[in-house]
């Protein structure tokens, strides 16, 4: 991986998917083989992933600079400089409706993330078609961009999607020149897939197979870390 630039996503790709988005926790021998990658690759290291920017920096114990945050929309760049977009107007009216569809079930879980809200049922699959449905009208009275999860719907204010942060990435000195490599496992990793692919690097689903931009596979987060620990 000497002239590669990495991009990682976190929930099923660098550690297992949890019930609850809080019961992901920081894990030695994960923050050792990110630091040992960064340090491998001159800082041509970057995390892609759905959860808040403060929810990166707590489970990878800050030891990530480049970071692209709920699903893209907020960018870290490896001097530090933030990209962030002004919530939508349309955002509280989408939290309100997704905390009173919450109310029916403890397993129903709303988390805010500033530029976005996500409503996960995970724990509470019966309501699935029920949360969908709220989803896609919330999205259609509000303007807000719908993202499809593994049992998470989520409302996003419009803007940058994971393929743009990569693109962010790979156009700043630090990552430029370099072949792109990006792995994730969910239908939300697909954009950053189809532009790892455009600007010719390689792609990796985490997980089962399915229709995918990604040209090769890995079975889970334990085949993840192992490819990872062999990577020269």
């Amino acid at each position: 991986m000497a002239e590669a630039a990495l991009f990682l996503d976190i929930d099923g790709t660098l550690a297992p998917i949890a019930a609850r988005p809080q019961d992901v926790h920081p894990d030695a021998r994960r923050t050792r083989l990110l630091e040992r990658l960064r340090e491998g690759l001159e800082g041509r290291l970057a995390v892609v992933t759905g959860r808040t920017l403060a929810d990166v920096d707590r489970i990878l114990e800050g030891r990530i600079t480049c970071v692209a945050a709920v699903h893209g929309l907020v960018r870290r760049d490896r001097d530090g400089t933030l990209h962030e977009p002004k919530p939508h107007p349309g955002l509280p009216r989408a939290v309100r409706a997704m905390h009173r569809f919450a109310g029916r079930d403890c397993g129903l879980i709303v988390e805010e993330k500033g530029a976005s809200v996500a409503l996960h049922f995970r724990l509470a699959r019966t309501y699935a078609a029920e949360a969908r449905v709220l989803a896609r009208r919330l999205a259609s009275e509000t303007g807000l961009v719908l993202q499809h999860g593994d049992m998470v719907e989520e409302l996003r204010t419009p803007g940058p999607a994971k393929g743009d942060s990569i693109r962010g990435f790979m156009e700043t000195p630090a990552f430029q020149g370099a072949r792109p490599v990006f792995a994730g496992d969910d239908i939300t990793d697909e954009h950053g897939f189809a532009e790892v692919e455009r600007l010719g690097g390689f792609s990796v689903l985490v997980g089962p197979p399915r229709q995918t931009h990604a040209r090769f596979g890995l079975r889970n987060v334990e085949d993840v870390m192992a490819w990872l620990e062999a990577a020269r």
